[in-house]
């Protein structure tokens, strides 16, 4: 009876204003307020029905948003867990993702660190467990990352076919050794390529009966079949796209034989015995799953983009990351040098319990952390300054095809944030520096100038 595990990564950036908490109108969404009530609205909502059988995570950025403008939707995305953990052996169908989705192979250790730590409490607070795997965002490891997945614990990862070293076989899983050469592992499912992308991208979901077919021809090659995609395939980027799986999995698979699981049973009953190695890409960077050249779609100008217009280039990637790592470091040394909390950097960790609870949380959290006799508010400000630093290393700021586009600019109010934190704390904020480095970085659209330009036009105003 082969097994048929279907995975759905959902996720949008944070959208909203650092200041305000609230989601700028955003016209391009219309006739939507904006893209994340778009998109509930077209796959969100209508994927209640399929939360139950499928594989999943959702962005903690996210979550936090649907917890307070549909908490209907959220809620049944919580009930789904609990449902599939009962009937799957105490396996929830629910994974953690890294927190702010910044592609961890180009963090520093410190960040990375905290985005899987906060991404794992975010999912310990809302599922009311601990997870089995963490989503990393655009599937971007290399050994650096997945030996933190095994120190954190975990059981499994799930990564593209592309990013084996040396040929795999998608209907099984395998095990990745720690690179240090001791006996701990990780599980290494690499989601069927040719499958994935037929959904995603060549209209499989057009029919569930044909959709099936293909389920049926993957499972020729083995009693695995494991897919993963963007969750908002299923009814954004797809109309009916959820209607389609939900008949397919409630209905067709199962007369076809297939037994519909979830990554964590199916280790119960096929634990991974044949070793991997992952591919390390350019120098050791990482590699990804939408990138061909491994992680350079968020450092350089690699020739992947979406979007555009012929002629364009993404050489303003390079100088965009560098004077967010700039801004990143300066911060950095202001807050380690800060005497507020006994142990910066620990207290930067568990700063996502105050996020998660704030009521109950603030109290033991400064009795933890912070010296005698603080001023509290400085306190949460250097925090929030940290918070900030961590979100304006979102993958969606480089992923598109210009500076000028919605997801980087949100990456430079977060960068604004990060500096007007710091005029507030007394803190010399290196505006001018930074905007040297972002004037370094030019639009494809002659009227928007550089990364310069367009911060004072459309961020520091507001």
């Amino acid at each position: 009876m082969p097994a048929l595990i279907i995975h759905g990564h959902f996720y949008q950036p944070p959208r909203e204003n650092p200041w305000t908490g609230e989601v700028p109108t955003e016209l391009s969404a219309a006739p939507y307020h904006d893209w994340n009530e778009r998109i509930h609205a077209e796959c969100y909502a209508p994927n209640v029905i399929n939360y139950p059988h499928i594989s999943f995570n959702f962005g903690p950025t996210l979550l936090s948003w649907l917890e307070l403008h549909h908490r209907d939707t959220y809620q049944k995305i919580l009930d789904a867990d609990k449902v599939s953990a009962a009937a799957r052996g105490g396996h929830g169908n629910a994974i953690a993702q890294a927190y702010g989705h910044a592609i961890l192979p180009l963090c520093n250790e410190r960040d990375r660190l905290t985005q899987v730590l906060w991404g794992l409490a975010d999912f310990r607070f809302r599922f009311g467990r601990e997870a089995e795997a963490l989503w990393l965002p655009e599937t971007a490891a290399n050994d650096d990352v997945l030996a933190l997945l095994i120190k954190q614990g975990l059981r499994y990862v799930i990564l593209s076919p592309d990013q084996a070293k040396g040929k795999i076989e998608p209907s099984q899983a395998y095990v990745f050794r720690h690179p240090e050469g001791s006996a701990r592992s990780l599980a290494v499912f690499f989601y069927n390529g040719p499958l994935a992308r037929a959904i995603a991208f060549e209209k499989a979901l057009t029919s569930s009966r044909g959709l099936v077919d293909q389920f049926i021809r993957a499972a020729q090659t083995g009693d695995l079949v494991n897919v993963a995609t963007d969750g908002e395939t299923y009814g954004h980027h797809f109309k009916f796209g959820d209607l389609c799986l939900a008949h397919a999995l409630d209905v067709e698979a199962r007369q076809a034989g297939f037994w519909i699981t979830n990554y964590g049973e199916y280790l119960d009953r096929h634990p991974p015995e044949t070793a991997v190695e992952i591919d390390q890409g350019l120098e050791g960077e990482g590699s990804s799953w939408s990138c061909v050249h491994g992680v350079g779609r968020w450092t350089r100008d690699c020739g992947c983009h979406t979007g555009g217009e012929p002629g364009w280039n993404q050489s303003w990637r390079a100088p965009l990351r560098a004077a967010l790592n700039f801004l990143r470091d300066d911060a950095a040394i202001k807050f380690q040098s800060s005497e507020l909390l006994r142990d910066p950097w620990a207290a930067r960790n568990d700063y996502v319990e105050v996020l998660l609870d704030p009521h109950h949380a603030r109290a033991s959290f400064l009795a933890r952390h912070a010296t005698g006799g603080v001023e509290e508010s400085r306190v949460w400000k250097l925090l929030e300054m940290q918070r900030s630093a961590l979100l304006m290393f979102a993958s969606c700021g480089w992923f598109f095809s210009d500076l000028a586009g919605i997801e980087t600019i949100q990456l430079m109010r977060y960068a604004a944030h990060v500096m007007d934190l710091q005029s507030q704390l007394g803190l010399q904020p290196p505006e001018k520096k930074f905007l040297e480095l972002m004037s370094e970085a030019k639009s494809n659209q002659p009227e928007k100038g550089t990364g310069a330009d367009l911060f004072l036009r459309f961020v520091k105003p507001r």
